[in-house]
């Protein structure tokens, strides 16, 4: 499964639940849950338009400027990802003008895959299929690139839909390229053609070493020569981040990562996304930035438009992503409210009907608590719901490591059992966004023996165990944030320098600081490691680093990982 299969799952069981734009259960299943409490008032599902969409236009064939105005939020709107606001706007573009055939292009587009959302339904292959013969019946009113754009979108779909879809995706993307190769000043064109080649790739742009897949050079350039024409295209610097981020060089997206951080307000989502970029090279303020003011942003739109499912996972993830780099910068108490927020956006009905697509996200609070060594904390919480497979397995693994930490081993061990039968129970097939979860957990399966271990006094074995962490850590696809919260080597490398083996310590931090560049963690303890080998000046330049990276830290550290409380 491709790594956001997952999320296309996650709207098609939220829509079998009942959870739609006008309410939380609709169907008979839900009608005791609702009995249980009054139905929330949600805001309007009505097309409007919002403040705060940037700056972004397309003129189109429309006698009605208000309909150019829909248009115009609709296609940003697309280009955020958020497709059923866009499509939204494109009916009511569509009901103003009846005659707007771009209208109906727009629904048909949105009604299809992308980056995130390959997975077609039969409602949505029947919804893009009717919108496009829409706008086949009025391309005689369009300009040549309309026309030319509503013919390309008419390989994409077949009726009936094929299981199959690659033969579709591969016509509209040579589709687009002669239409980018006519319109080759059209920054619009431009995406869209890019977007078409990612589509069909969705985040399998890169092997695992890195080493871009056929096609990705190709995906890059389009993008980099579209933001040489209008640098501020919302969509051209949302995808370009998207096919960079991976790379060996995410460095060069920081242009697009700036462009983005305002450009289009009221998209919680793309407020987001320059942090995948920051993270990636070591700028983790703005990352925190980023994702508070996604947040804030979500806030604001939820109160004026009704839920939906896709737009609610960007939100859990903005959340889940503030958690990750609040974690990594020392703020303890930002990292532990946003870990709970990615549980309070969540309905319980709604978490228990999809609870297999996002158990991973539910973990994080245990994360953040096992980083800050709150090992009282994680016992007192209490067992997650046996619908969270995932999460379960990772409550218990974390048990097992405060119960360690706390020097009761009999009770580490009870909890390293559980914690086994929970990874046993769960199905092979279960996946955690493009990885296995029984591939997470064997991370989890060493990472609690290590730490007995270590706690133990046994730090050759807790860092052949750790060394065997972090080589199926490694393994992992690429994630933002990672499928593993806390680095396995912040911790291999405090039982390094424990174990007085300081030049294995300074190799360990440096790889990690290759993965995660300017994480304070590792700045600490390379910083210990380089002076505890008589380094001095180096050791003091890396603390300075570190000291810029804590400013806002909670407290200073004394370690790498807390389950070793000084090095």
């Amino acid at each position: 499964m491709k790594k956001f299969a997952c999320i296309s799952l996650l709207v098609v069981a939220l829509a079998s639940c009942g959870w739609t734009a006008g309410n939380w259960f609709s169907t008979a299943t839900g009608q005791e849950a609702v009995a249980k409490r009054p139905t929330p008032k949600l805001p309007t599902d009505q097309p409007q338009l919002f403040e705060g969409m940037g700056s972004h236009r397309r003129t189109i064939t429309t006698k009605s400027p208000e309909a150019q105005k829909y248009f115009n939020q609709a296609l940003t709107w697309m280009y955020a990802f958020n497709h059923d606001e866009a499509i939204r706007s494109f009916r009511r573009a569509a009901e103003l003008d009846d005659q707007c055939a771009m209208a109906w292009w727009g629904i048909a587009f949105c009604e299809g895959p992308n980056y995130n959302d390959e997975i077609m339904t039969e409602e949505r292959s029947a919804a893009a299929w009717d919108a496009l013969q829409q706008a086949q019946a009025r391309i005689e009113n369009t300009t040549p690139v309309e026309r030319a754009l509503i013919e390309a979108l008419g390989h994409r779909y077949a009726k009936p839909w094929p299981e199959d879809r690659s033969g579709l995706e591969q016509a509209y993307a040579d589709a687009m390229a002669k239409v980018w190769e006519t319109y080759p000043d059209d920054a619009d064109v431009g995406t869209l053609y890019a977007e078409a080649l990612m589509v069909q790739k969705p985040w399998q742009l890169y092997a695992l070493d890195q080493t871009p897949a056929e096609g990705t050079d190709k995906i890059i350039a389009t993008l980099e020569r579209v933001m040489e024409i209008e640098p501020d295209h919302p969509g051209a610097n949302h995808y370009y981040i998207h096919a960079v981020e991976p790379s060996k060089n995410p460095y060069r997206a920081l242009p697009a990562a700036k462009r983005l951080s305002d450009l289009v307000p009221a998209s919680g989502h793309l407020l987001h996304m320059p942090s995948h970029i920051h993270v990636k090279t070591g700028f983790w303020d703005e990352a925190i930035v980023q994702n508070q003011k996604a947040l804030r942003s979500d806030t604001k739109y939820r109160a004026r438009s009704a839920n939906h499912a896709m737009q609610h996972t960007y939100m859990v993830h903005n959340a889940h992503m503030l958690a990750f780099t609040s974690m990594m910068t020392g703020r303890e108490k930002q990292a532990l409210a946003a870990a709970r927020a990615t549980w309070d956006n969540v309905p319980p009905e709604v978490l228990e009907a999809v609870g297999p697509i996002i158990d991973l996200w539910m973990c994080s609070v245990y994360d953040v608590q096992k980083r800050f060594g709150r090992w009282d904390a994680i016992l007192a919480e209490p067992p997650p719901p046996e619908y969270l497979p995932l999460t379960t397995a990772i409550w218990r693994a974390h048990r097992a490591v405060a119960y360690a930490a706390k020097k009761d081993f009999p009770a580490a061990a009870r909890e390293q059992a559980e914690f086994r039968k929970a990874k046993a129970a769960i199905p092979a097939e279960h996946m955690a966004f493009g990885d296995p979860a029984h591939t997470i957990l064997e991370v989890s399966e060493y990472f609690i023996a290590a730490e007995i271990s270590l706690q133990q006094g046994d730090w050759k074995t807790s860092a052949e165990l750790l060394e065997q962490a972090a080589v199926v850590e490694d393994r992992l696809n690429y994630g933002e944030p990672p499928q593993w919260l806390q680095p396995v080597r912040h911790t291999l490398g405090a039982v390094y320098l424990s174990d007085k083996r300081y030049a294995d310590a300074e190799r360990v931090y440096r790889e990690d600081l290759a993965k995660w560049p300017r994480n304070g963690w590792s700045l600490y303890g390379l910083s210990r490691a380089l002076e505890l080998q008589g380094k001095t000046e180096e050791a003091n330049g890396y603390r300075q680093l570190y000291r810029g990276v804590w400013a806002q830290a909670d407290e200073p550290l004394g370690t790498s990982c807390k389950c070793i409380p000084k090095l």
